[in-house]
């Protein structure tokens, strides 16, 4: 045997031994990773933005005039229903009222006289001991004297309801604000500036802007099989991301669309009892807009893409080769996927090792569903 003949055997031994070893490579299982598909109701949630606001608001504005004597309340502060917020000096209408209170009983008196007059002139008429026309001019005079009595009864009133106004009550508990006024500042009644603003913030609203598409999205949404309407509960995030510890409940929506805006007002209403919703902040609520009671939740990871850019998923066959599956995904839920077609229960899909198989591998796996989906 010559050199040649040597080179020539070794070469074709290397060359069989490496085709022999492909072909023990090739029908070695490769180890995956899976994940197993399990139908379940899925909440479809939507997050639209918004402002807390008050559920009770109150300006106080002053119902008489004049000159403030005294600030109570202190702002900032929790006031109750019927504290004094503020004095005006109540020194004109108590004048005014007990201007009234004489002409009342002037009236009176005057009414008292006439009153035993008639009564004399009732008893002379039967005996026609005093003429028609003198009887007819008392009875006018008891009549009128008796109508004046109510006039200064009434003006008395007044002047007591208005001498009571001097000092302006809060007409809702609540937290008081700012004051726009001091001590000695003259004040004109039901004037343009409130004096203060109440605001009860242990209910606070959030009212919620909707785009007219997103409810008609909606809409449609809800006419599609397996859908259901959501629950009417509402989850806030704040400013820093972190999610408000309370849940709200949805309470209404407008009935008209805002022209300026094309948007839709939804209102939510939720317990504020550390107070840490204020009015005016801006916030981000979650609601739940519907549910889909048989979906699936595929891991993104495990959802890739053919040259036609269609979905597809890669799952294990039952004898355990690999296949691949085009999916619809509706929508991202986090960091995986609706999918409503073309998967099924038990489906074993492959989520690690997918760039070590081809069309032609056998794969033994490892179910690691909890950590992608957990239970």
């Amino acid at each position: 045997m010559n050199i040649r003949t040597l080179l020539l055997f070794v070469v074709a031994i290397v060359f069989f031994g490496c085709q022999k070893n492909d072909a023990a490579m090739e029908n070695k299982p490769v180890e995956v990773g899976i994940v197993l598909l399990k139908e379940q109701p899925i909440a479809l949630e939507q997050e639209l933005s918004g402002r807390a606001k008050a559920s009770v608001t109150a300006e106080i504005r002053p119902e008489v005039g004049g000159i403030i004597k005294k600030v109570v309340f202190k702002e900032g502060q929790k006031v109750k229903k019927g504290d004094v917020l503020y004095e005006i000096n109540p020194d004109v209408y108590k004048s005014i009222y007990d201007g009234a209170n004489a002409s009342l009983q002037s009236a009176k008196a005057n009414f008292k006289a006439l009153s035993l007059k008639k009564a004399r002139y009732d008893e002379l008429i039967k005996f026609e001991g005093i003429s028609k026309q003198e009887y007819d001019d008392v009875t006018a005079a008891y009549l009128q004297a008796e109508a004046l009595v109510s006039e200064k009864k009434a003006a008395l009133d007044k002047a007591e309801i208005d001498l009571q106004k001097t000092k302006i009550l809060a007409p809702i508990s609540g937290i008081a604000g700012i004051s726009s006024v001091t001590e000695g500042a003259l004040i004109t009644t039901l004037q343009n500036e409130p004096l203060t603003t109440i605001r009860f913030i242990e209910t606070m609203y959030v009212d919620l802007s909707q785009s007219s598409n997103q409810l008609l999205a909606l809409r449609k949404l809800l006419n599609e099989q397996h859908m259901q309407k959501g629950s009417m509960e509402v989850k806030l995030k704040l400013l820093d991301d972190s999610f408000y510890e309370h849940k709200g409940i949805l309470k209404l929506q407008e009935i008209a669309v805002d022209e300026s805006t094309s948007t839709v007002t939804l209102r939510a209403e939720f317990p504020n009892p550390n107070g840490i919703l204020l009015p005016g902040m801006y916030v981000r609520a979650v609601i739940e807009e519907a549910i889909n009671t048989k979906a699936f939740l595929v891991p993104q990871r495990a959802v890739l893409r053919d040259s036609r850019a269609n979905p597809i998923i890669t799952v294990v066959t039952e004898n355990n080769g690999t296949m691949t599956k085009i999916v619809e995904t509706k929508r991202a839920i986090g960091d995986k996927w609706l999918v409503t077609e073309g998967v099924q229960n038990s489906d074993k899909i492959i989520i690690e090792g997918l760039n070590k198989i081809n069309s032609r591998s056998k794969v033994s796996f490892i179910d690691v569903t909890d950590k992608y989906i957990g239970e």
